[in-house]
């Protein structure tokens, strides 16, 4: 018997409007609406297909009062299906991400943003490459 990893909460000021960003993000929709909850995925969750293999988790956010006030203990990684790296980390800063660092290191082959409540996430080199 093992546990199944079905979602990722974030604590967020604004569940819609960074369900709206990520969902843009991953190409992904909203699957429910809950309390000023929002959660996003790539499939909607059954419980026949939670108990028949692992899925890929979904986005579940969530109201907090209190602001971000260190880094992130935890953060999402993202890789271009098409494009470069560079494609995708314009794509994503037209959609709100903003740079945490203008100079890229030359041997660092992620670039580090941030979505629009300043959660630190990176975009990694396309995989193909």
């Amino acid at each position: 018997m093992a546990g199944r990893l079905i979602e990722v909460v974030v604590g967020c000021h604004d569940p819609e409007r960074l369900a709206a960003f990520w969902s843009e993000v991953l190409g992904w929709k909203v699957i429910d609406r809950d309390g000023g909850t929002v959660e996003i995925g790539s499939w909607e969750p059954t419980v026949e297909e939670f108990r028949a293999r692992q899925m890929a988790p979904t986005v579940l956010f969530i109201p907090v009062p209190e602001g971000k006030t260190v880094k992130n203990r935890l953060h999402l990684d993202v890789s271009p299906v098409e494009g470069s790296t560079e494609d995708e980390v314009t794509r994503l800063l037209a959609l709100g991400a903003t740079r945490v660092q203008e100079e890229q290191p030359a041997n660092q082959s992620w670039v580090v943003l941030r979505d629009p409540e300043d959660n630190e996430f990176c975009v990694l080199r396309t995989l193909d490459r």
